[in-house]
């Protein structure tokens, strides 16, 4: 009935690694890996087996090692198993978890066997510390070495000392040569070194002072404009314009309008200066520096400064007007007709009358015709009278004095003429009778009148005495009233090209 055993009195019980069923009758494995029961060692895993359990690694054995079947690690032996790659002239020696190459020729003293088996001679004079005596040399030899007998030869920086058995240290700052130039020397063992003066830094390869470029190590940092090296320092300088500041580095602007440098006004600017010039005077192209005048009457402008004649004098100019018949005026360049007949500058006689034209006067005079008398300063009036003769001449003589420029415009009205009043049916005619030579004035009819007009242009000064006859219709009764015009015509615009070889 049982699985395993039976002890008696039908009781069943189970092998070990077993337990029973609870019909108990049947045995089942116990799993020691659950329950903890097993003595696996730190490092092994622990498998469950059917009534029982092993313990595995968790960890390799490594190189050189194998596991065992009690889960040991045991050293594989690589001579023995022939798995090592010792060369021919080598013998394997088998070592914990690896194995050596022993070479089969062993070395005599004297040398050294290489990775590859052969004897290499040992240098005993360079591998052992002073093998000769005090006073010897070492010179090595196949296998060994000997000693002989040294003959002192000291280096740079040494002698021979008074018994020629050492080297003792020269002092070089001592001697009589200045090895450090004026610099401080500090002696050493076989040799010296130069305490440099600020400015300069020792070279240990020629032992000199050498001198610092201060502008080459720091630009831009020591001088405000420019630096110059010199021996043991350096020299700061400024560019033009400037003069060194008291602390030998900054510039300070120099006012160069102190010396005078302008021939009139200058004005200082940081760094330089500028010439400046009066009123009438210009700054020089060449040197930047002199004034010169400005010829204010050869100016592009010039010909429209003054309105006669233009004088150029140093830093200004002035208008000039002609002799007779002008004044300047108040704005000192146009000139002004002076009026002779107000002023009280013509010569007319008592039985003249002055008349101002442009840079002059006329004096004038006239007489009434027969059977005509005087009325008024200019107008003659026919006296009664019964011929036929008589009853044709003009009812009216009037003298009308006019003046004008030169150039004025064709077809310009200058003169009207006309009756009072006017007469429904009145019929009136305008002719120029006499004076007209020349065409250049024209009469013509209008609703009122009539109407005296430039008919040629008028280039050049004259006078002209026109006869201006209106003939007036009215009632079947013909009248006639005559114009006598005196026409004064003057020069335009008087003026005198610019010379500057005149002034």
């Amino acid at each position: 009935r049982c699985d395993h055993l039976c002890v008696g009195n039908d009781i069943c019980t189970c092998m070990e690694g077993y337990k029973l069923k609870p019909d108990g009758q049947r045995c089942e494995d116990i799993n020691e890996c659950l329950l903890g029961s097993s003595n696996c060692r730190v490092g092994e895993r622990c498998i469950n087996t059917e009534g029982s359990f092993r313990c595995m690694r968790e960890v390799s054995c490594g190189t050189g090692y194998e596991l065992t079947e009690n889960n040991d690690c045991k050293d594989i032996d690589e001579c023995e198993t022939g798995i090592h790659n010792c060369a021919e002239q080598f013998e394997c020696q088998n070592s914990q978890g690896s194995f050596r190459c022993v070479p089969k020729t062993k070395c005599g003293e004297g040398f050294i066997q290489d990775a590859l088996g052969s004897c290499i001679d040992i240098n005993e004079c360079v591998t052992q510390t002073s093998p000769c005596h005090r006073g010897q040399i070492c010179l090595n030899t196949v296998g060994s070495y000997i000693c002989q007998r040294n003959s002192v030869n000291c280096g740079r920086g040494y002698h021979l000392n008074e018994d020629g058995t050492r080297c003792v240290d020269i002092d070089e700052c001592k001697g009589p040569e200045q090895v450090c130039a004026g610099h401080a020397c500090i002696n050493q063992l076989g040799s010296y070194r130069c305490e440099c003066e600020m400015g300069y830094n020792f070279n240990s390869i020629t032992r000199l002072c050498e001198d610092i470029n201060e502008c080459r190590h720091y630009p831009g940092r020591l001088c405000a404009h420019k630096c110059e090296n010199i021996l043991g320092s350096y020299k700061c300088s400024c560019t033009t314009g400037f003069n060194l500041a008291k602390d030998g580095k900054n510039c300070d602007d120099l006012n160069e309008c102190e010396s005078n440098p302008c021939s009139q006004e200058c004005a200082n600017v940081y760094g330089s200066y500028q010439c400046y010039c009066r009123r009438g005077y210009q700054l020089s192209d060449i040197d930047g520096m002199t004034c010169e005048d400005i010829d204010e009457c050869a100016l592009p402008t010039g010909g429209h400064i003054c309105s006669y004649r233009c004088h150029n004098t140093p830093g200004s100019f002035h208008c000039s007007c002609p002799v007779n018949g002008y004044t300047l005026a108040v704005n000192g360049r146009s000139c002004q007709d002076v009026d002779e007949c107000v002023t009280n500058k013509h010569t007319c006689t008592e039985n003249e009358s002055c008349f101002n034209i442009q840079g002059g006067y006329r004096c004038l005079s006239f007489d009434c015709p027969n059977n005509y008398r005087r009325i008024g300063q200019t107008r003659c009036e026919r006296l009664l009278c019964s011929d036929s003769e008589c009853l044709i001449l003009p009812l009216r003589i009037t003298y009308y004095y006019l003046t004008f420029p030169t150039n004025i415009p064709v077809l310009t009205n200058i003169f009207r003429m006309g009756p009072s009043h006017t007469v429904l049916g009145d019929d009136i005619e305008v002719a120029l009778i006499a004076g007209n030579e020349g065409g250049f004035f024209k009469a013509e009819r209008t609703p009122t009148g009539g109407v005296l007009s430039v008919a040629r242009l008028i280039d050049k000064p004259q006078d002209f005495q026109l006869d201006l006859e209106l003939r007036l219709r009215r009632y079947d009764t013909v009248s006639i009233y005559l114009a006598k015009v005196l026409v004064f015509v003057t020069q335009e615009k008087p003026r005198v090209p610019y010379n500057p070889y005149q002034e």
